[in-house]
């Protein structure tokens, strides 16, 4: 059914969630085990003010995160959809999640609104790292200027980078579909895209394995795993073109 709706669009985008990073063995943000982080809560430690109240448990829990990452890897998903980009079937990404796979896998329009945990920079002169610097015996978390070296995510409590906003709203500009691969839509803003691209009359597709309060505005929900969804979506669509080579 999805690949119905992918042959008759001309401008798809894709917006991806948490459960895009799940189905390559990441742990949820919003499920990580908290006892791992002495009763803290993972949201506290994701926040602003631990940079400056915190600062070691917030060191300790990116250096986790950024562990998790570099112990994973893009799935067949993340590498369906750099392909479906490579082909033009899809404009680009627009991704709630901060791990880097679908660079990895090969995607070059991404729009992060969330920000980038494959990078650090310097809270004061902006100087910028590699995230495995977190990760040494050692770890660096001072800048030779002297300032606080810090993941490139968004923290609670930080406004979204202007520049992700901006490439999204392009992403959406004349969409014809926007695929919904993982995402709860609980987290706003982000979550006002789907309107976005409703509003501008495109098709609406979820896939995520739990319902969704966007539920209601789809044109077509699959409560099945992003991957298996897209390889059958892949192998369908690669079909349907090969019966219109042949019929032309």
């Amino acid at each position: 059914m999805l690949s119905k709706f992918l042959l008759k669009s001309n401008s798809t985008v894709i917006f991806s969630g948490a459960g895009m990073s799940t189905e390559s063995g990441l742990q949820d943000f919003r499920s990580a085990d908290r006892g791992l982080w002495n009763n803290l809560n993972p949201i506290e430690l994701a926040d602003i003010e631990a940079i400056d109240s915190n600062r070691s448990e917030f060191i300790k829990f990116y250096q986790w995160r950024i562990q998790e990452m570099s112990t994973h890897q893009p799935n067949d998903g993340h590498r369906i959809l750099a392909s479906w980009e490579s082909k033009g079937l899809i404009k680009g990404v627009i991704t709630q999640n901060v791990e880097n796979y679908h660079e990895q896998a090969g995607t070059s329009r991404i729009a992060k609104l969330h920000g980038d945990l494959g990078t650090l920079r310097c809270m004061s002169c902006n100087k910028q790292y590699e995230s495995h610097i977190y990760l040494k015996p050692q770890e660096m978390t001072s800048c030779s200027c002297g300032g606080f070296i810090r993941p490139n995510v968004v923290l609670f409590g930080e406004m979204l980078s202007k520049a992700s906003l901006q490439l999204a709203d392009n992403l959406l500009e004349g969409v014809d579909l926007l695929i919904v691969l993982g995402s709860s839509l609980q987290v706003s803003p982000a979550n006002q895209f789907p309107k976005q691209a409703k509003s501008r009359g495109a098709k609406l597709v979820i896939v995520n394995n739990d319902p969704t309060p966007f539920d209601r505005y789809a044109d077509l929900v699959i409560n099945l795993s992003i991957g298996n969804t897209l390889s059958k979506t892949d192998e369908e669509f690669r079909d349907s073109s090969l019966n219109d080579t042949r019929s032309s």
